[in-house]
């Protein structure tokens, strides 16, 4: 199929057609196959890449870092302590140094606006690695994750996000799962649903597409019948701490328990989590919270994340394929 993403940037997935996303999607799942059978070709070959994150990360930067490595590119990194950004240089000013340095740009940090400003200026792809408005790389190997688990194509597929769907992620699956047509359901108090103006573009937007889309306060009504239970953290990266309490409240009848995992009534049901997850004592904003609110677990439990039914380490993994993916398509 021809087909040409090449000089693209990816801001948000509002800015990409469903063919689009079936582009990146088939083409993670060749490289995905290549790699696993030692016959990747290396397209990449003489790319450079800058990654800044002003907020730190696991999974985006390795997934940047090894894709390119992979495909035969360098990356450079620059976090907040190590660069000028924003201290003593403008974004503006250092989008315009990089575009003349490197070949495209990756961004994770607070403001949409920062990543979009980088767009206008740098003259090279920009791929956001997640802005407390947007996740797209993230959504990518979610939709991925699940057309391997699945078994069959997206829009004969069922998800449902539990929590707090008002921030990047519940808002970006909610646009990631309606431009391939999935039945898509959110469950969340009505405080933290997404803003009405984006479900009101999604829902128009799902005329089209045949997506359905359900917004339901109530957890087990939310879960009947659907393939896929996602959640995330309840307090994300950049929030106050003292938001721990007010979400402990509003969340914990949305915590993915086996008793929820049931209430699907389908026995293959798969549990996701973007990560990283507190789902045990053994890290110590999970023992803070214990010490200061009695949980052992926050969004799932620990009997869930552990179960067969969890995928969250391919969906882990699946970022580094997809991340290729857009990669390959936008550079090579």
């Amino acid at each position: 199929m021809s087909f040409n993403l090449r000089n693209r940037s990816l801001l948000a997935l509002k800015d990409f057609s469903p063919r689009d996303i079936r582009y990146l999607l088939d083409m993670a799942a060749d490289l995905k196959r290549s790699k696993y059978a030692g016959t990747e070709q290396q397209r990449l070959k003489g790319k450079n890449v800058a990654l800044i994150f002003e907020k730190s990360s696991t999974r985006t930067r390795c997934s940047f870092e090894v894709a390119m490595h992979d495909q035969g590119g360098h990356v450079t990194y620059l976090d907040s302590a190590g660069s000028h950004i924003g201290r003593t240089e403008s974004l503006k000013d250092t989008a315009r140094v990089l575009g003349r340095l490197f070949d495209g740009i990756e961004y994770r940090g607070f403001h949409q606006s920062a990543v979009e400003e980088l767009a206008r200026f740098s003259h090279v792809p920009i791929w956001n690695g997640l802005t407390d408005e947007w996740h797209p790389t993230q959504i990518l190997a979610d939709l991925f994750t699940m057309e391997e688990f699945g078994e069959k194509p997206l829009h004969d597929l069922s998800l449902c996000y539990l929590g707090d769907a008002s921030f990047n992620m519940g808002c970006s699956l909610l646009i990631g799962a309606t431009k391939m047509g999935m039945d898509f359901r959110i469950a969340a108090p009505p405080a933290l649903q997404p803003p009405v103006a984006l479900v009101t573009e999604m829902r128009a937007l799902a005329v089209s597409t045949g997506a359905k889309i359900t917004i339901e306060a109530d957890p087990l009504k939310a879960v009947a019948g659907a393939d896929f239970l996602y959640t995330d953290v309840w307090v994300s990266m950049g929030e106050p701490d003292d938001l721990w309490k007010q979400r402990i409240d509003a969340l914990l009848p949305y915590q993915v328990s086996t008793a929820l995992m049931r209430a699907t009534g389908k026995p293959r049901t798969r549990f996701m989590h973007c990560l990283p997850s507190l789902h045990n004592l053994d890290t110590e904003v999970g023992r803070q919270l214990h010490e200061r609110f009695g949980l052992t677990a926050c969004e799932v439990t620990d009997e869930v994340f552990e179960s067969e039914a969890a995928i969250v380490f391919t969906q882990a993994e699946n970022r580094m394929h997809t991340i290729k993916a857009v990669l390959v398509a936008m550079l090579a």
